[in-house]
């Protein structure tokens, strides 16, 4: 199925590595090895694939801005840069994926409480379907709750999140993550 796409989202060396004043986001090499995954299932489907990275993350510069040097970055993907925790504010995002005529999004990347889930609400209410990858997306531990606490709690709340007309699943990296399920619960 044509007009897809996987966005990955804020999956940059310094925010998955960690720096002196934060952590290491919970089991990286999972995460790498899982984006690696997708992105050869969405190449296969024919899917767009786009990484969208945080300008706050490293300054907006150096090797600490960048896509992990582990995850594969098919030639023709397409990098959008954002301020906000908001994927879709700011940036030519929303008009990109509309302009390709897509409809479902596959979500990946970082942190799952912040960018994570303000792209999955978002793309809701900007009219497209979402699968989020649920051993896709990852964070750190807070003073409040274990990273493996957050992921799941938001595994669980963002599966069947909708907004009237579109909504998210949440699916696992291993499953046909590009033959969308969303029409059997409409």
């Amino acid at each position: 199925m044509k007009n897809q796409a996987l966005l990955v989202i804020d999956a940059q060396q310094e925010l998955i590595d960690g720096n002196q004043n934060q952590n290491t986001v919970f089991m990286k090499e999972k995460l790498v090895n899982n984006i690696n995954l997708v992105v050869e299932k969405a190449l296969k489907s024919k899917a767009l694939v786009i990484f969208v990275r945080d300008l706050d993350v490293s300054k907006g510069k150096g090797e600490g801005f960048q896509i992990h040097q582990n995850i594969n970055i098919p030639e023709n993907s397409k990098i959008f840069d954002k301020k906000a925790t908001n994927a879709f504010y700011g940036t030519k995002l929303k008009s990109y994926l509309h302009g390709n005529h897509v409809k479902h999004l596959v979500i990946m990347g970082c942190k799952t409480e912040h960018c994570i889930d303000t792209a999955v609400r978002s793309a809701t209410i900007n009219h497209f379907d979402v699968t989020l990858v649920k051993d896709g997306h990852s964070t750190s531990d807070t003073s409040t709750l274990s990273a493996d606490q957050i992921i799941h709690h938001h595994n669980e709340i963002l599966h069947g999140h909708y907004n009237i007309d579109h909504f998210s699943l949440v699916r696992s990296a291993q499953e046909d993550l590009f033959t969308p399920t969303h029409d059997r619960y409409r």
